[in-house]
């Protein structure tokens, strides 16, 4: 089996009924065999549009723009488990859910004032194919593999102006009036990242162009059999079609699902840079004690500022994002040790402890976009992990610059001078 008749076969792993219709002949061009419906995923005009098209033409299947995951949230067939803390604090995940969590809030708002509720064509679209005996075929990437590729294609100054503008969108400050009625040519998200795109390409491209061959990779492979009726965002349309017409410049298939590791990214170089000012600081402390400069028990008073200051500002952020009490104390009890290291982080160790005493489920995540308020924010334990390990690192962050400046004081060193002695000594 090659690898697009394996990714077919996964594509149709969550078939709903096996029936085909038989009325239409299926013509040798798979292009023919294709209909697009381009929606908006908040427009109520959208899913009467859905359910008129797979009324009138019957196809043998019903391909839709989900991935597994996100078909079985939009249909509630996830059952309520736990989430595993690596799951949650490991690699780049935070960040990836919080991309995640602004665009589908974003969506949901708009939703909320349209009186439609977000996917709700997507809705229609299955219900549709189960009474005309359709199959159903998810075609889109998964979630975690878009968002993944999303978050390491683009640059520090560009995810920092994407979450801004996705921030500003949620917070209704953008400006800009949305016409429901026009953006059948384009879906939300799709327009949101569109306005992204004049500096953040990379971050589009990912998300909407790879995105576009993916989807019409599968189609193109469902339609060699059958009629397949496609119902997808507005935004999309155009390129998949596009694909369509032209296959022979659709990108491998390994292409579009591999997540390539950055061996070196700018949050790495501040973190290791972080860790190197406060070894820096110690090893001041180590040749001043060498050179006979200050005592050891000066070398001690100096730890036991570097372990308070380290550890109160550590602490202080995880009560501030409110956090258990076992949270705040290990974010203490570590943050002195985490600043020398650049494999630990204060904040992952107390997110850590936050999960084990509030463990979050499946539901927190589907019930954080339906918080309106901060205490309803704080509420939710998935949020709570999250902002108990950004706030004990960000103390810890500030512990070690102003730690450095007390611990040089208390021992009365000058960096400049020690730096300048050692330099000429090394130098002859």
């Amino acid at each position: 089996m090659n690898s697009e008749d394996k990714h077919y076969t996964i594509t149709y792993s969550l078939n709903i009924s096996q029936s085909e219709s038989g009325n239409v002949p299926i013509s040798e061009n798979p292009v023919d065999n294709i209909i697009i419906v381009g929606t908006a995923h908040v427009s109520d005009k959208s899913v009467t549009e859905v359910d008129q098209t797979i009324e009138r033409e019957r196809p043998d299947v019903v391909a839709v723009e989900l991935c597994p995951a996100r078909y079985q949230a939009l249909t509630e067939q996830v059952e309520t488990k736990k989430i595993s803390p690596k799951d949650i604090l490991g690699g780049s995940k935070p960040y990836y859910f919080l991309v995640h969590w602004l665009l589908a809030y974003v969506q949901k708002k708009i939703g909320d004032d349209m009186g439609v509720d977000p996917g709700a064509e997507m809705l229609q679209a299955i219900k549709k194919a189960e009474s005309t005996g359709a199959r159903i075929a998810l075609v889109d990437r998964d979630i975690q593999v878009t968002l993944q590729r999303f978050w390491n294609s683009m640059s520090l100054w560009e995810k920092i102006k994407m979450t801004g503008a996705i921030l500003m969108g949620a917070l209704g400050l953008n400006g800009k009036e949305i016409d429901i009625d026009s953006i059948t040519d384009q879906d939300v998200v799709t327009q949101l990242v569109e306005e992204l795109r004049n500096f953040a390409p990379s971050a589009a491209r990912v998300f909407i162009d790879e995105r576009d061959a993916y989807i019409a990779s599968n189609l193109l492979q469902a339609a060699k059999t059958d009629r397949v009726v496609a119902v997808v965002g507005a935004g999309h349309r155009q390129g998949i079609n596009n694909y369509l017409q032209h296959p022979e410049t659709l990108p491998p298939m390994e292409q579009l699902v591999s997540v390539p590791k950055k061996r070196f990214s700018v949050m790495k170089i501040i973190g290791v840079s972080f860790v190197a000012i406060a070894i820096a600081t110690f090893l001041l402390v180590i040749i001043g004690i060498i050179q006979g400069a200050i005592s050891p028990y000066m070398f001690l008073i100096a730890m036991g500022y570097w372990f308070i200051i380290n550890g109160v500002l550590s602490a202080a952020g995880a009560a501030l994002a409110r956090g258990h009490p076992k949270s705040i104390l290990t974010a203490f009890s570590v943050a002195w040790l985490t600043s020398l290291n650049p494999m630990m982080a204060a904040g992952w160790f107390a997110g850590l402890m936050e999960a084990k005493q509030r463990t979050p489920t499946t539901d927190d995540f589907r019930t954080i976009l339906e918080a309106e308020t901060v205490d309803e924010m704080l509420n939710n334990r998935l949020f709570r992990v999250l902002l108990v390990a950004a706030l004990a690192n960000l103390g810890s962050v500030l512990g070690t610059f102003i730690g450095a400046y007390v611990v040089l004081s208390v021992a009365q060193i000058d960096p400049t001078l020690v730096l300048k002695e050692v330099f000429s000594t090394i130098l002859g």
